[in-house]
């Protein structure tokens, strides 16, 4: 079985459809508060709050935005989940609620739910620390994976900006009780209803796990027909499970694989969960590089790549919206082998090196470069998951240069990224390497741009010719992102911006800096 807390009531599930959390809610729980609409992850209808416990010692939880439409069942295991229905309070409204609509902001109202999840999200996190300050931009940014097709964004930003000046609701309170699927709840007072008034719920600091859920903490199973999914919490566990069956589809953030169950109406027979394990969430650093576990969150690398590596943590902000980078991992851009995957090339830029497990228990050491055999095929063997991903710190004269180009700023697949490694002397390239994606089946190094650069000075004319040598690197595909000769053209453009930038560090030359121009001033919380 699996548990889990919804909206304030302890669950568990033994066989129901393994399958999006978005179709548990609205066709077993009846939770039709939580809409779908593109069932990809892209337009923030389905969003609800995911809560983990900050440590075990405590109820204290942190609740981050998700889409449910790609999210597994299997991925609660343990947690808390929250939905729109749960937010009012005693017949008083959520200060997201009620702030949208004193700025009326909802016309149709078929997105007006994700939206509040999304802006409840922001109004937890801000409430929850005392001296964080949220500025019109932290808004944007945590609506960036909701769209809206009537109301437009302005009255929606600005219920943002007034519920953070609203007072945190109270909290209800519930005795601890426990429901089976199918039955009544269990506790020292008997319900009928399967869904008790969320009024009374102490939806943020949900009850301690009952004693009937906390025996089969050692990791959760659903199975339904054929079909089973699995959420180990120690690698032993998963090793086990991949003796057994060594092909299972692993699952980190399923961002991308649930689109096969959306988008190509597929049914996965056997997938595993690698995010309860505590081993693939751990992070370590040394004097030379950083050691990261595959199952790590974008949001949770935010933070360190700013520190490190700015122009990567940049990036970061521009892959998918604060739902994906909440579920979406390190581990699973590369394990999905996409040749537009935005990580990979940044990675290999840097001279990443993947550690890759087996079921039983044997380590093997790669450079990334190496992983990426041909198009969505790589050097991973049935019973083999990635553990980790060491990265090198940068030293004094290495610089580290990242673009992205899409058709949308925030939000969108890349239609070619590039990364550059450059280990400067004097005004000379030391050392370089140029890493590509969306330039052919697999993420990869230009060995003849990086050869025509190797040991010259910097400046825009010799990057330019550099760019002359892509066409012996790279024949890019035409598809619905853009034409060869557009990859092509931008590509050798991208090399002489990057020329510019290396010669003038301290030069602003990025559209992501438009944010500077109408984030204003923080806005500090209630």
């Amino acid at each position: 079985m699996i548990s889990f807390c919804l909206n304030g009531v302890w669950k568990q599930e033994y066989d129901v459809d393994p399958s999006t959390l978005l179709r548990y809610l609205r066709s077993v729980q009846g939770l039709t508060g939580t809409k779908e609409g593109c069932a990809s992850g892209d337009c923030g209808a389905c969003t609800v709050l995911i809560g983990n416990r900050n440590d075990e010692t405590s109820n204290d939880w942190q609740f981050e935005s998700a889409n449910s439409c790609i999210t597994l069942v299997s991925q609660l295991n343990g947690k808390a989940l929250l939905t729109v229905e749960a937010l009012a309070n005693r017949g008083q409204l959520h200060p997201a609620q009620q702030a949208m609509v004193d700025c009326h902001g909802s016309q149709c109202g078929f997105c007006t739910p994700g939206f509040v999840m999304s802006l409840a999200g922001l109004y937890r996190q801000a409430n929850a620390a005392d001296s964080i300050e949220v500025n019109r931009q932290d808004i944007v940014e945590a609506l960036a994976g909701n769209l809206c097709r009537c109301t437009g964004y302005r009255p929606i930003i600005e219920a943002g900006q007034k519920m953070l000046s609203m007072p945190e609701p109270q909290s209800g309170v519930q005795q601890q009780e426990f429901q089976q699927p199918g039955s009544q709840q269990l506790g020292s007072q008997q319900k009928s209803s399967q869904h008790p008034d969320p009024q009374e719920v102490a939806i943020w600091c949900p009850p301690p796990v009952p004693d009937a859920a906390a025996k089969h903490n050692a990791g959760g199973s659903l199975a339904q027909g054929n079909r089973s999914a699995n959420a180990p919490v120690t690698e032993k566990e998963l090793q086990l499970l991949l003796a057994d069956d060594p092909n299972a589809r692993l699952v980190a953030g399923a961002t991308d694989i649930a689109l096969e169950v959306t988008q190509q109406f597929r049914d996965i027979d056997n997938t595993i969960y690698l995010g309860d394990i505590d081993t693939l969430q751990a992070i370590t650093e040394n004097d030379q590089d950083f050691v990261i576990g595959s199952a790590v969150s974008y949001s949770r690398l935010e933070s360190l790549f700013d520190q490190y590596f700015p122009e990567f943590g940049g990036m970061l902000r521009r892959l998918g919206s604060r739902q994906i980078r909440n579920q979406g991992t390190l581990g699973g851009n590369i394990g999905n082998a996409s040749p537009i995957g935005d990580t990979p090339p940044v990675l290999i830029a840097l001279g990443a090196d993947i550690q890759l497990m087996n079921h039983h228990g044997q380590e093997r050491w790669m450079p990334l470069e190496k992983f990426f055999l041909s198009y969505k095929k790589t050097a991973l063997q049935p019973g083999e998951y990635i553990r980790s991903i060491r990265v090198p710190k940068l030293g004094e004269e290495e610089a580290l240069k990242v673009y992205k180009i899409s058709k949308r700023l925030e939000d969108d697949i890349s239609a070619v990224l590039l990364a550059v490694w450059c280990k400067q002397s004097q005004q000379s390239i030391a050392d370089i390497r140029v890493a590509f994606g969306g330039m052919a089946a697999v993420p990869m190094r230009a060995a003849s741009v990086e050869a025509a650069l190797q040991g010259k000075t910097i400046s825009p004319q010799v990057f330019e010719q550099a760019g002359q040598q892509l066409q012996k690197d790279f024949q890019p595909l035409t598809d619905v992102r853009a034409s060869s000769g557009y990859r092509l053209q931008v590509a050798a453009n991208l090399l002489q911006k990057c020329a510019w930038e290396l010669m003038s560090p301290d030069q602003v030359t990025r559209i992501e800096d438009i944010h500077g121009d109408f984030s204003g001033e923080g806005q500090k919380h209630a």
